[in-house]
C-alpha cells in the first residue's frame, strides 16, 4: 500500500506549517505543549483562547463533509487532515479544548442531525466559541450504554430531563451537553426508546457538575446531575427513539485521523522515557532495553494500521485501534516509572516544607494512563464488539432485556 503523500499534501502542510509558527507565539507558545488527557487543568484561559484563534484560522472542522467556508471552516481532504493532525502535533500546539464538539457531535450532526440544527450549533463550534461534552455514561451503565436509566419525559416543546451522568469530561467547562436518555415507554427493550438530546449546561438549580478527584490529583472528570433540566424538542438529533442509532454513529467517528495525531503525541512521550533511561543508565538493563524496543515497534504498528483503515467501513477498525492504544499507552506508563526506579515514587516537589504534592510527567502518564483501557470503552466491551460485529461470533450471554 502507498502511504506516501502527494504534491498537493506536501502544499497544504507548507500552508499549515507556516500558520502554526506564526500564530504560536506569546501566550499561545508559553502553553505549548499543555492540556491534554491528564493535563486538562493546565492553562484552560490560553487553551479557550487559543481554540478561537485556529477558528479565526479556519482550522475547526476541516474534516467536516460540508461546502467550503459553509461553517467558517476550511475544507481538506483526508490525507490533508493528517497533515494538519501531524504538523499540529510537531510544534506541541496546545491540548485542544473543543475536541468533543469538532470530533464528535458535529460529524453526528452532519450524519444524523437537521439542516436547523447543524445551522445552529456548527458555526459556534467552528469559530472556537462553543464547548461540549458528552453525557452518555452512568453508575451501573459505563460502557453498557443500553443500561442508562437518565430519563427525558416530554414537556410540549421540551422535555425535562432527570437522572445522573459520570465520567463526563469537561463537563465544569462545557457550554452544551449531548446526553442519551430514555424517552419511551417503561419496560422497552434496553436499545429501544432512547433518544439524543442537546442540552444546555447553563441551567442553575437543574444541573449541577461534580468534579471526580482522580489519581493524579486533577479533575477533568465530573459526575452530572439532572433535574428536570430542559432540552428543546427541536434538539433532539435523529428523532425521539433513534438514540441508540445515533449514540452508536458517533463511536464511530473516534477514529482515523484523531488517532494518527494521538499517536504522534505517543511517539514524543516515548522518546521522553528513552531520554530519561539513556540519561540516568537504566537502558544498560537488558529487560528494560527490550521493553522499550518493544514499545517502539508497536507504535509503528499501531500507525500503520490507522493508515490503513483510514476512510473504510471496516466495523471493527474502531474497536481494534482502542484495544491498540489503550493497553500500549499504560505499559509505557510502567515503564517511564521503571526507568525512574525507586525516584519515581517521589514527587518533584519539596513535601517536607508542606509544598502541595506535585507529579512529574513520568508519575502523571503511570496513573493517568491506568484508565486508558476502561474509558472510551473498555477493552471487555471492544472485544465483545470484533467478536460478535466481525467475526459473527454469539453473543455474550446477558441479563433480561
Amino acid at each position: 500500500m502507498d502511504f506516501a503523500f502527494g504534491p498537493a499534501d506536501e502544499a497544504f502542510r507548507a500552508q499549515a506549517r507556516e500558520w502554526l509558527d506564526g500564530h504560536l507565539t506569546g501566550g499561545f507558545a508559553a502553553a505549548a505543549g499543555r492540556g491534554g488527557p491528564g493535563g486538562e487543568h493546565e492553562d484552560p484561559g490560553p487553551r479557550r483562547a487559543w481554540e478561537r484563534e485556529l477558528g479565526r484560522g479556519g482550522w475547526i472542522g476541516i474534516g467536516w463533509d460540508t461546502a467550503p467556508g459553509a461553517y467558517g471552516n476550511r475544507t481538506a481532504s483526508l490525507t490533508q487532515q493528517v497533515v494538519w493532525a501531524e504538523e499540529y502535533a510537531r510544534v506541541r500546539a496546545p491540548g485542544r479544548c473543543g475536541h468533543i464538539g469538532e470530533k464528535l457531535l458535529a460529524p453526528t450532526l452532519l450524519a444524523y442531525g437537521s439542516q436547523e440544527q447543524r445551522d445552529a450549533f456548527l458555526p459556534g463550534i467552528a469559530r472556537g466559541e462553543t464547548l461540549w461534552c458528552q453525557g452518555y455514561s452512568e453508575s451501573g451503565a459505563g460502557s453498557d450504554l443500553a443500561g442508562v436509566r437518565t430519563v427525558a419525559e416530554r414537556d410540549g416543546d421540551a422535555y425535562r430531563i432527570s437522572g445522573q451522568k459520570i465520567w463526563t469530561s469537561l463537563a465544569h467547562e462545557a457550554d452544551w451537553c449531548f446526553v442519551l436518555a430514555r424517552t419511551g415507554a417503561a419496560g422497552a427493550r434496553r436499545h429501544e426508546g432512547l433518544s439524543f438530546l442537546l442540552v444546555p449546561m447553563d441551567q442553575p438549580g437543574r444541573i449541577e457538575v461534580r468534579p471526580i478527584r482522580q489519581l493524579t490529583g486533577t479533575a477533568e472528570f465530573n459526575e452530572v446531575f439532572f433535574d428536570g433540566a430542559r432540552a428543546r424538542a427541536a434538539h433532539v438529533v435523529g428523532g425521539e427513539g433513534a438514540g441508540w442509532r445515533v449514540a452508536m454513529g458517533l463511536l464511530g467517528f473516534e477514529r482515523g485521523v484523531s488517532t494518527l495525531a494521538q499517536q504522534i503525541g505517543f511517539a514524543q512521550e516515548l522518546a521522553g522515557v528513552v531520554r530519561d533511561a539513556v540519561r540516568d543508565g537504566a537502558v544498560r538493563d537488558p529487560v528494560l532495553r527490550e521493553q522499550l524496543v518493544g514499545l517502539w515497534a508497536e507504535l509503528r504498528v499501531m500507525r500503520w494500521n490507522a493508515l490503513r483503515t483510514l476512510g473504510g467501513a471496516d466495523p471493527g477498525a474502531p474497536s481494534v485501534a482502542k484495544l491498540l492504544w489503550g493497553g500500549w499507552h499504560r505499559r509505557l506508563g510502567e515503564v517511564a516509572v521503571r526507568v525512574r526506579g525507586a525516584l519515581a515514587a517521589a514527587g518533584p516537589g519539596d513535601w517536607t516544607a508542606g509544598a502541595p504534592y506535585e507529579l512529574d510527567a513520568a508519575q502523571r502518564l503511570f496513573l493517568f494512563s491506568r484508565a486508558d483501557t476502561i474509558y472510551g470503552g473498555s477493552d471487555e466491551i471492544q472485544r465483545n464488539i470484533i467478536a460478535e460485529r466481525v467475526l459473527g461470533l454469539p453473543r455474550e450471554a446477558r441479563g433480561p432485556r
